[in-house]
């Protein structure tokens, strides 16, 4: 079964465009399963209300993720002409970016491996219907 010429394909693909406005934070030194506590609290929530839930939330990551919020309300703005009192959070994920692999000398000539790991932040938001 052909789904047709490669070009085709990827132009067809090309051609659906997702134009809710967003924000993305590429190898961010805080590992994906940390980012996704904080992500999974503001996750559905309106804008006003996941600024204030980073604000006060004492995980590194939140102060990262204030960060890249604001951008995806100023993208919103300033792009898409989006009423920032309309905004809410419709998609946010973490995705596990480059480890960078370090070693500790240990007792008796071993060495451990230390993994520091990094990730890419993206926040979607959408106005309310």
């Amino acid at each position: 079964m052909s789904l047709g010429h490669r070009s085709q394909i990827k132009r067809e693909r090309n051609a659906i465009k997702d134009e809710r406005p967003r924000a993305k934070l590429s190898f961010v030194r805080v590992p994906t399963q940390k980012a996704c506590f904080v992500l999974d609290a503001i996750r559905g929530k309106d804008v006003r209300t996941a600024q204030a839930i980073l604000q006060y939330s004492p995980r590194y990551a939140s102060e990262v993720i204030g960060k890249l919020l604001k951008s995806a309300i100023a993208n919103a703005e300033n792009n898409k002409q989006m009423n920032p009192d309309n905004l809410y959070i419709e998609e946010c994920y973490a995705n596990q970016g480059p480890t960078m692999k370090r070693v500790k000398p240990r007792a008796q000539g071993r060495a451990y491996r230390i993994l520091k790991r990094s990730s890419h932040i993206t926040i979607v938001l959408n106005e309310k219907a």
